[in-house]
Protein backbone atom coordinates (compact mmCIF):
# COMPACT_ATOMS: atom_id res chain seq x y z
CA UNK A 1 0.00 0.00 0.00
CA UNK A 2 0.98 3.61 -0.57
CA UNK A 3 2.56 5.18 2.51
CA UNK A 4 3.18 8.58 0.92
CA UNK A 5 0.28 10.19 2.75
CA UNK A 6 1.83 9.51 6.14
CA UNK A 7 3.65 12.54 7.53
CA UNK A 8 6.55 11.03 9.44
CA UNK A 9 7.58 14.49 10.71
CA UNK A 10 4.44 14.69 12.87
CA UNK A 11 4.33 13.44 16.41
CA UNK A 12 3.01 9.85 16.39
CA UNK A 13 -0.65 9.40 17.27
CA UNK A 14 0.29 6.39 19.42
CA UNK A 15 3.63 6.01 21.18
CA UNK A 16 4.51 2.82 23.03
CA UNK A 17 7.78 3.05 24.92
CA UNK A 18 9.43 0.03 26.56
CA UNK A 19 6.07 -1.36 27.68
CA UNK A 20 5.96 -4.51 29.76
CA UNK A 21 3.07 -6.56 31.14
CA UNK A 22 3.63 -9.78 33.06
CA UNK A 23 1.11 -12.30 34.41
CA UNK A 24 2.95 -14.29 37.10
CA UNK A 25 5.65 -16.09 35.08
CA UNK A 26 4.21 -15.17 31.66
CA UNK A 27 5.82 -12.23 29.89
CA UNK A 28 2.78 -11.22 27.84
CA UNK A 29 4.40 -8.00 26.59
CA UNK A 30 8.13 -7.78 27.08
CA UNK A 31 9.70 -4.40 26.36
CA UNK A 32 7.77 -3.24 23.27
CA UNK A 33 8.65 0.02 21.48
CA UNK A 34 6.27 1.15 18.73
CA UNK A 35 5.21 4.44 17.15
CA UNK A 36 2.14 4.76 14.91
CA UNK A 37 1.48 7.75 12.67
CA UNK A 38 -1.82 9.47 11.93
CA UNK A 39 -3.73 7.69 9.17
CA UNK A 40 -1.61 4.55 9.35
CA UNK A 41 -3.24 1.12 9.26
CA UNK A 42 -1.00 -1.19 11.29
CA UNK A 43 -1.31 -4.95 11.76
CA UNK A 44 -0.07 -6.82 14.81
CA UNK A 45 0.53 -10.27 13.34
CA UNK A 46 1.31 -13.31 15.42
CA UNK A 47 -0.02 -16.61 16.79
CA UNK A 48 -2.28 -16.94 19.81
CA UNK A 49 -0.32 -15.99 22.93
CA UNK A 50 2.03 -13.62 21.08
CA UNK A 51 0.96 -10.64 23.23
CA UNK A 52 -1.11 -8.84 20.59
CA UNK A 53 -4.35 -8.60 22.56
CA UNK A 54 -2.61 -7.61 25.79
CA UNK A 55 -0.76 -4.82 24.01
CA UNK A 56 -3.95 -3.49 22.40
CA UNK A 57 -5.85 -3.68 25.69
CA UNK A 58 -3.21 -1.44 27.25
CA UNK A 59 -3.58 1.03 24.37
CA UNK A 60 -7.36 0.89 24.92
CA UNK A 61 -6.94 1.64 28.62
CA UNK A 62 -8.49 -1.68 29.64
CA UNK A 63 -5.24 -2.83 31.25
CA UNK A 64 -2.38 -0.90 32.83
CA UNK A 65 1.19 -1.67 31.90
CA UNK A 66 3.61 -2.83 34.59
CA UNK A 67 6.28 -0.49 33.25
CA UNK A 68 6.93 1.76 30.28
CA UNK A 69 4.78 4.49 28.78
CA UNK A 70 1.82 4.67 26.39
CA UNK A 71 0.84 8.04 24.91
CA UNK A 72 -2.21 8.57 22.71
CA UNK A 73 -2.26 11.90 20.87
CA UNK A 74 0.60 12.82 23.19
CA UNK A 75 -1.46 12.09 26.32
CA UNK A 76 -1.28 9.31 28.95
CA UNK A 77 -4.49 7.59 30.00
CA UNK A 78 -4.29 8.85 33.57
CA UNK A 79 -6.27 12.08 33.84
CA UNK A 80 -7.37 12.03 30.17
CA UNK A 81 -9.81 9.13 30.17
CA UNK A 82 -12.91 11.00 28.98
CA UNK A 83 -11.16 12.70 26.06
CA UNK A 84 -9.28 9.60 24.92
CA UNK A 85 -12.34 7.35 25.02
CA UNK A 86 -14.13 9.80 22.73
CA UNK A 87 -11.34 9.35 20.17
CA UNK A 88 -11.40 5.55 20.09
CA UNK A 89 -13.49 3.00 18.23
CA UNK A 90 -13.05 -0.50 19.64
CA UNK A 91 -14.11 -3.94 18.48
CA UNK A 92 -13.10 -6.86 20.68
CA UNK A 93 -12.59 -10.51 19.74
CA UNK A 94 -16.18 -11.34 20.64
CA UNK A 95 -19.20 -9.09 21.16
CA UNK A 96 -22.38 -10.34 22.83
CA UNK A 97 -25.65 -8.58 22.04
CA UNK A 98 -29.05 -8.65 23.72
CA UNK A 99 -30.91 -11.24 21.66
CA UNK A 100 -34.23 -9.42 21.54
CA UNK A 101 -32.91 -6.05 20.45
CA UNK A 102 -32.96 -5.26 16.75
CA UNK A 103 -29.89 -4.27 14.74
CA UNK A 104 -30.92 -0.62 14.56
CA UNK A 105 -31.83 -0.55 18.25
CA UNK A 106 -28.35 -1.78 19.18
CA UNK A 107 -26.75 0.99 17.13
CA UNK A 108 -29.14 3.60 18.55
CA UNK A 109 -28.27 2.46 22.07
CA UNK A 110 -24.54 2.92 21.53
CA UNK A 111 -25.13 6.15 19.59
CA UNK A 112 -26.90 7.57 22.65
CA UNK A 113 -23.71 7.08 24.71
CA UNK A 114 -21.94 9.45 22.30
CA UNK A 115 -24.98 11.76 21.86
CA UNK A 116 -25.05 10.86 18.15
CA UNK A 117 -28.26 11.45 16.16
CA UNK A 118 -30.18 9.00 14.00
CA UNK A 119 -28.74 10.22 10.70
CA UNK A 120 -25.35 8.85 11.69
CA UNK A 121 -26.97 5.53 12.61
CA UNK A 122 -28.50 5.38 9.13
CA UNK A 123 -25.12 6.02 7.50
CA UNK A 124 -23.42 3.35 9.59
CA UNK A 125 -26.14 0.78 8.77
CA UNK A 126 -25.48 1.46 5.09
CA UNK A 127 -21.72 1.34 5.63
CA UNK A 128 -21.80 -2.09 7.31
CA UNK A 129 -24.28 -3.38 4.71
CA UNK A 130 -27.03 -4.30 7.16
CA UNK A 131 -29.88 -2.13 5.86
CA UNK A 132 -31.98 -5.18 5.02
CA UNK A 133 -31.31 -6.51 8.54
CA UNK A 134 -31.95 -3.25 10.41
CA UNK A 135 -35.16 -4.61 11.97
CA UNK A 136 -33.85 -8.14 12.55
CA UNK A 137 -33.28 -9.34 16.10
CA UNK A 138 -29.57 -9.80 16.77
CA UNK A 139 -30.16 -13.45 17.72
CA UNK A 140 -31.13 -14.07 14.08
CA UNK A 141 -27.98 -12.53 12.56
CA UNK A 142 -25.27 -14.74 11.07
CA UNK A 143 -21.76 -14.71 12.50
CA UNK A 144 -20.53 -12.39 9.77
CA UNK A 145 -23.47 -10.03 10.25
CA UNK A 146 -22.86 -9.88 14.00
CA UNK A 147 -19.22 -9.00 13.39
CA UNK A 148 -20.27 -6.26 10.97
CA UNK A 149 -22.64 -4.92 13.64
CA UNK A 150 -19.77 -4.91 16.17
CA UNK A 151 -17.66 -3.03 13.64
CA UNK A 152 -20.53 -0.56 13.10
CA UNK A 153 -20.59 0.18 16.83
CA UNK A 154 -16.84 0.92 16.68
CA UNK A 155 -17.36 3.29 13.73
CA UNK A 156 -20.36 5.20 15.15
CA UNK A 157 -18.37 8.06 16.70
CA UNK A 158 -16.17 8.50 13.59
CA UNK A 159 -13.11 7.57 15.67
CA UNK A 160 -9.69 9.02 15.00
CA UNK A 161 -8.22 5.74 16.30
CA UNK A 162 -9.73 2.34 15.50
CA UNK A 163 -8.67 -0.72 17.50
CA UNK A 164 -9.78 -4.10 16.15
CA UNK A 165 -8.87 -7.32 17.95
CA UNK A 166 -9.08 -10.24 15.48
CA UNK A 167 -12.37 -9.03 13.97
CA UNK A 168 -12.62 -11.82 11.38
CA UNK A 169 -11.57 -14.86 13.40
CA UNK A 170 -13.89 -17.79 12.71
CA UNK A 171 -15.60 -16.17 9.73
CA UNK A 172 -15.91 -17.75 6.31
CA UNK A 173 -13.86 -16.16 3.48
CA UNK A 174 -16.82 -14.19 2.06
CA UNK A 175 -17.70 -12.66 5.43
CA UNK A 176 -14.03 -11.85 6.04
CA UNK A 177 -13.75 -10.02 2.72
CA UNK A 178 -16.91 -8.01 3.48
CA UNK A 179 -15.27 -6.68 6.65
CA UNK A 180 -12.12 -5.85 4.68
CA UNK A 181 -14.14 -3.93 2.10
CA UNK A 182 -15.92 -1.93 4.82
CA UNK A 183 -12.60 -1.00 6.44
CA UNK A 184 -11.02 0.04 3.14
CA UNK A 185 -14.05 2.20 2.29
CA UNK A 186 -13.89 3.80 5.74
CA UNK A 187 -10.19 4.54 5.21
CA UNK A 188 -10.96 6.36 1.95
CA UNK A 189 -13.50 8.65 3.59
CA UNK A 190 -11.85 9.51 6.92
CA UNK A 191 -8.36 9.96 8.29
CA UNK A 192 -8.26 7.22 10.90
CA UNK A 193 -5.39 5.39 12.53
CA UNK A 194 -6.00 1.66 12.96
CA UNK A 195 -4.38 -1.14 14.94
CA UNK A 196 -5.56 -4.56 13.81
CA UNK A 197 -4.55 -7.76 15.58
CA UNK A 198 -4.70 -10.86 13.42
CA UNK A 199 -3.11 -14.21 12.73
CA UNK A 200 -4.22 -14.12 9.10
CA UNK A 201 -1.29 -13.19 6.86
CA UNK A 202 -3.52 -12.27 3.92
CA UNK A 203 -5.57 -9.93 6.10
CA UNK A 204 -2.51 -8.07 7.36
CA UNK A 205 -1.06 -7.74 3.86
CA UNK A 206 -4.35 -6.58 2.29
CA UNK A 207 -5.47 -4.02 4.85
CA UNK A 208 -2.38 -2.56 6.44
CA UNK A 209 0.42 -0.16 5.54
CA UNK A 210 2.77 -1.73 8.08
CA UNK A 211 2.96 -5.20 9.58
CA UNK A 212 4.45 -5.83 13.02
CA UNK A 213 5.29 -9.49 13.67
CA UNK A 214 5.04 -10.41 17.36
CA UNK A 215 5.85 -13.57 19.28
CA UNK A 216 6.26 -14.26 22.99
CA UNK A 217 5.60 -10.62 23.88
CA UNK A 218 8.25 -9.12 21.62
CA UNK A 219 8.43 -7.50 18.21
CA UNK A 220 10.47 -9.66 15.85
CA UNK A 221 10.19 -7.61 12.65
CA UNK A 222 8.14 -4.80 11.14
CA UNK A 223 7.59 -3.07 7.81
CA UNK A 224 5.48 -3.31 4.66
CA UNK A 225 5.04 -6.76 3.15
CA UNK A 226 7.71 -6.33 0.45
CA UNK A 227 10.02 -4.58 2.91
CA UNK A 228 9.73 -7.41 5.44
CA UNK A 229 10.55 -10.03 2.85
CA UNK A 230 13.41 -8.12 1.23
CA UNK A 231 14.96 -7.20 4.60
CA UNK A 232 15.50 -10.87 5.30
CA UNK A 233 17.05 -11.40 1.85
CA UNK A 234 15.45 -14.81 1.53
CA UNK A 235 12.67 -14.26 -0.92
CA UNK A 236 12.59 -17.49 -2.93
CA UNK A 237 11.93 -21.07 -1.94
CA UNK A 238 12.32 -24.47 -3.58
CA UNK A 239 10.41 -27.41 -2.08
CA UNK A 240 10.54 -31.01 -3.23
CA UNK A 241 10.23 -34.63 -2.10
CA UNK A 242 13.52 -36.53 -2.60
CA UNK A 243 13.32 -40.04 -4.00
CA UNK A 244 16.22 -41.76 -2.23
CA UNK A 245 18.73 -40.63 0.42
CA UNK A 246 18.68 -36.77 0.45
CA UNK A 247 22.16 -36.64 2.00
CA UNK A 248 23.61 -37.77 -1.34
CA UNK A 249 22.54 -34.47 -2.91
CA UNK A 250 25.09 -32.63 -0.70
CA UNK A 251 23.22 -29.33 -0.92
CA UNK A 252 24.22 -27.74 2.40
CA UNK A 253 27.37 -26.00 1.08
CA UNK A 254 26.00 -24.66 -2.19
CA UNK A 255 26.77 -20.91 -2.61
CA UNK A 256 23.16 -20.06 -3.51
CA UNK A 257 21.69 -21.75 -0.41
CA UNK A 258 20.48 -19.55 2.45
CA UNK A 259 18.80 -22.21 4.57
CA UNK A 260 18.25 -25.97 4.30
CA UNK A 261 15.60 -27.95 6.16
CA UNK A 262 14.43 -31.54 5.85
CA UNK A 263 11.06 -32.59 7.28
CA UNK A 264 11.61 -36.26 7.98
CA UNK A 265 7.93 -36.92 8.76
CA UNK A 266 6.82 -35.64 5.36
CA UNK A 267 10.06 -36.53 3.53
CA UNK A 268 10.16 -32.94 2.27
CA UNK A 269 13.17 -30.68 1.61
CA UNK A 270 12.77 -26.91 1.78
CA UNK A 271 15.53 -24.70 0.39
CA UNK A 272 15.58 -20.94 0.95
CA UNK A 273 17.76 -19.66 -1.89
CA UNK A 274 19.18 -16.37 -3.14
CA UNK A 275 17.52 -16.83 -6.53
CA UNK A 276 15.63 -19.76 -8.05
CA UNK A 277 17.13 -19.12 -11.48
CA UNK A 278 20.66 -19.64 -10.09
CA UNK A 279 19.92 -22.70 -7.99
CA UNK A 280 17.45 -24.85 -9.92
CA UNK A 281 19.89 -25.96 -12.63
CA UNK A 282 22.45 -26.96 -9.96
CA UNK A 283 19.79 -28.90 -8.07
CA UNK A 284 18.72 -30.83 -11.17
CA UNK A 285 22.34 -31.56 -12.08
CA UNK A 286 23.04 -32.92 -8.58
CA UNK A 287 19.89 -35.03 -8.73
CA UNK A 288 21.02 -36.63 -11.98
CA UNK A 289 24.62 -37.23 -10.85
CA UNK A 290 23.66 -38.67 -7.44
CA UNK A 291 20.78 -40.80 -8.67
CA UNK A 292 18.38 -39.13 -6.22
CA UNK A 293 15.07 -38.32 -7.85
CA UNK A 294 13.05 -35.15 -7.35
CA UNK A 295 9.31 -35.50 -6.77
CA UNK A 296 6.62 -32.76 -6.77
CA UNK A 297 9.02 -29.84 -7.03
CA UNK A 298 7.59 -26.38 -6.25
CA UNK A 299 9.26 -22.98 -6.69
CA UNK A 300 7.69 -19.94 -5.05
CA UNK A 301 8.26 -16.57 -3.45
CA UNK A 302 8.69 -16.36 0.29
CA UNK A 303 5.52 -15.63 2.30
CA UNK A 304 4.94 -14.10 5.72
CA UNK A 305 4.44 -17.60 7.10
CA UNK A 306 7.88 -18.61 5.75
CA UNK A 307 9.34 -15.47 7.33
CA UNK A 308 7.72 -16.31 10.65
CA UNK A 309 9.16 -19.83 10.51
CA UNK A 310 12.62 -18.43 9.76
CA UNK A 311 12.33 -16.06 12.76
CA UNK A 312 10.83 -18.45 15.30
CA UNK A 313 11.23 -22.01 14.02
CA UNK A 314 7.46 -22.62 14.03
CA UNK A 315 4.43 -21.81 11.89
CA UNK A 316 2.28 -18.75 12.41
CA UNK A 317 -0.83 -20.89 12.96
CA UNK A 318 0.72 -22.94 15.78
Amino acid sequence: MDNNFLDLAKEPVIQIKQVRKYFKDVRAVDGVDLSIQEGEFLALLGPNGAGKTTLVEMVEGLQKQDSGEILIQGLPWRGNEVHLRSQLGISLQETRFIDKLRTREILELFASFHKIDGSRVDRVIDMIRLKEKSRAFTVNLSGGQRQRLALGIALLNEPSILLLDEPTTGLDPNSRHEIWDILMEFKKNQVTTMILTTHYMEEAAYLCDRIVIMDQGRILAQGGLDELLSKNKSEEIIEFFPIGDPEKLELQNMPWLKKYSFDTDRNKITLIVTAIVDSLSDLIERSESSGIGIGALTCRRMTLDDLFISLTGRRLAE
